[in-house]
């Protein structure tokens, strides 16, 4: 089916994240002297956000003394090297591209940090996509409709004839609430199994099979 508006994931859906993800996570917990984590483990925390990550990721949880440091030395580091190995996956620019050149509206909304949302898709993806939408204070964060909501409210569209493409049980979730079919997409962080199981139901397998 043809949409006239797609609101993608980022992390796992538009970008290939994970290893810098990694590596910050490991950074933050490394120089806390806590222990590191390997890259499937991180694979697994990803998915509502960074926070929820360095929680899954730190020893306790938020229940440990030196979270917020450690939280936060993550941060630091994230934006300092968040592009040092991410990239799109493949066929992804050529999507975009497509899409905006018939028109169509495109908006990403991540549970990623503001400042870094913004940051990657406009270093990756200005040229098709104005409208990101990441963390924010003020806004609550994916599988609430809050940020899909303010994507189509900055695109001047609404939820009919828009679909939401995403990698994860987050996005399927936040599809439900926000009214408007999923996609999703096999090569992220997420398998088909375990989609199939949190109630995907609609499945691609290379970016041209969006379209």
């Amino acid at each position: 089916m043809i949409y006239d508006t797609y609101i993608f994931d980022l992390d796992g859906t538009l970008l290939d994240s994970l290893t810098d993800l990694a590596i910050s996570c490991n950074y933050a917990l490394r120089v806390n002297n806590m222990p590191e984590r390997s890259l499937d483990e991180v694979r697994h925390f990803v998915g509502n956000g960074v926070k929820k990550l360095m929680e899954r990721a730190i020893p306790d949880g938020l229940q440990n003394p030196a979270f917020e440091k450690t939280y936060n030395d993550f941060r630091q580091h994230y934006l300092v090297h968040n592009l040092d190995n991410t990239k799109p996956y493949p066929g992804i620019v050529s999507l975009l591209q497509r899409l905006h050149s018939e028109g169509k509206n495109i908006a990403v909304v991540s549970n990623k940090f503001y400042a870094a949302t913004q940051n990657l898709v406009k270093h990756f993806f200005g040229e098709y996509v104005t409208v990101a939408i990441g963390e924010r204070e003020n806004i609550r964060k994916k599988p609430a409709p809050d940020t899909v909501i303010e994507a189509l409210r900055q695109l001047n569209a609404s939820a009919s004839g828009a679909v939401y493409i995403g990698d994860s049980d987050v996005d399927v979730m936040t599809a439900h609430n926000s009214g408007m079919p999923c996609i999703s997409v096999l090569w992220g962080f997420r398998d088909k199994e375990f989609l199939k199981e949190n109630g995907a139901t609609t499945f691609v397998t290379a970016p041209d099979e969006i379209f």
